[in-house]
């Protein structure tokens, strides 16, 4: 496997910006066939972008965070259900950047820069909580490990050449164990039949008793012992597809008010773009939108000054700032994509225009973690500079 090493921040967006067209044209054939974008996905590992994380020590562009989030934007414009796939491979990339020994890294980085993909298998479906986990790591005499346990929601694992995956040890602490999508025990079942993201694949993968070495596992309860930035980048990347849902909705309903809308008949205008309670209602959802893509990239300018100066208080402000844009971010792609149908008519309901993709990816896609929780985050901070907790969603 090779793939395309990207030098720098531009090229990333460059590359990006370019894919998206590619992307956009089949999007919605995708999503009523339910056709899996294998193809898509290798285009995206050749062409670079899924290392641009990678340090620059070990031959990677390592761009910000603000040019990470743009990217997702871009992508997540074109086709929000691939924008989705590649958002935990970022976040375990971030694992290994900051549990990874030396000898990992090393491994790792140079697989990604070849090309290879990560998934995720890390939330469990009938337990207490989003963070009672209970697949099992159990030690065995020769050092390894075997992994046992069920997940789902588990996006990209199907496409994924490593899938990581949470589990705890015996202490209870929680782990990342590395394991390739070919090893013996190891099931992804496609089983996803979400109402939107129809196309992520994040079905269910089963472990029953998964050898895993010792040097594939790292000791993820480490990230949350100090200041980190593990939540805000992942949640960074959340913003982001909601924010590029937004924007190709409001896009599309332009596009089709402008070519196929009648005007109403009392309006007294000869184009339903000319119909001024429309233009108020565009310029309204303009707003919001321009809103929530401000927000973003101040939210991901927020994470890269934590980065050069990581302390309490440098993680809580870029907590409290990826927060902010999810909070808006998730509000605005809810509204905009219904809002569509309000500016659009009658006719844009038809089934076979596919425009209620947007909204059924918006809805599915902002149900990942509540926002009503981060607007407590947020109060807390701004009444009585109370710092956010650091459990990673966040």
């Amino acid at each position: 496997m090779t793939a395309h090493v990207i030098a720098n921040d531009a090229e990333a967006l460059t590359v990006a910006a370019s894919l998206a067209e590619e992307f956009r044209a089949d999007a919605s054939a995708r999503d009523v066939e339910r056709r899996l974008p294998r193809a898509e996905l290798d285009r995206l590992s050749a062409s670079g972008l899924l290392a641009i994380t990678v340090p620059a020590e070990h031959g990677g562009a390592d761009v910000s965070a603000e040019t990470l989030a743009e990217i997702f934007r871009l992508l997540s414009a074109a086709d929000a259900s691939l924008a989705q796939i590649p958002q935990s491979h970022f976040a375990y990339v971030n694992v290994i950047r900051r549990q990874g020994t030396d000898e990992q890294q090393k491994f790792f980085f140079a697989e990604l820069l070849s090309g290879a993909r990560l998934g995720n298998a890390q939330s469990e479906a009938g337990t207490k909580h989003v963070q009672d986990i209970r697949t099992r790591l159990e030690l065995r005499p020769d050092g390894s490990y075997d992994l046992t346990g069920v997940k789902h929601y588990s996006t990209g694992a199907l496409f994924a050449h490593w899938i990581p995956v949470l589990a705890r040890t015996e202490d209870e602490s929680l782990h990342v164990a590395y394991v390739p999508r070919d090893s013996p025990g190891l099931t992804v079942v496609d089983d996803w039949d979400g109402m939107g993201q129809r196309t992520t694949a994040s079905g269910t993968v089963r472990l029953e008793g998964v050898r895993v070495p010792a040097d594939r596992v790292l000791p993820h309860h480490l990230t949350f012992e100090g200041p980190q930035l593990h939540g805000a980048v992942a949640q960074l990347l959340h913003a982001a597809i909601d924010t590029g849902i937004a924007g190709a909705a409001l896009a599309e309903a332009a596009q089709f008010v402008r070519t196929k809308s009648r005007p109403w008949f009392e309006s007294g205008v000869e184009s339903a773009a000319e119909d001024p309670l429309l233009i108020q209602r565009f310029g309204e959802l303009s707003v919001q939108v321009r809103a929530a893509k401000a927000l973003l990239g101040d939210a991901g300018r927020a994470v890269d000054t934590a980065r050069v100066d990581l302390t309490d208080d440098s993680a809580a402000e870029a907590s409290i700032s990826v927060a902010a844009a999810k909070v808006l971010a998730a509000q605005t792609a809810v509204e905009v994509t219904g809002a569509l149908f309000e500016v659009a008519g009658t006719r844009s309901a038809l089934n076979s225009l596919n425009l209620h993709r947007h909204w059924r990816d918006a809805r599915t896609h902002t149900l990942h973690d509540p926002v009503r929780w981060k607007i407590q985050h947020i109060g807390r901070h701004a009444l009585n500079h109370t710092r956010p907790p650091r459990h990673g969603l966040l």
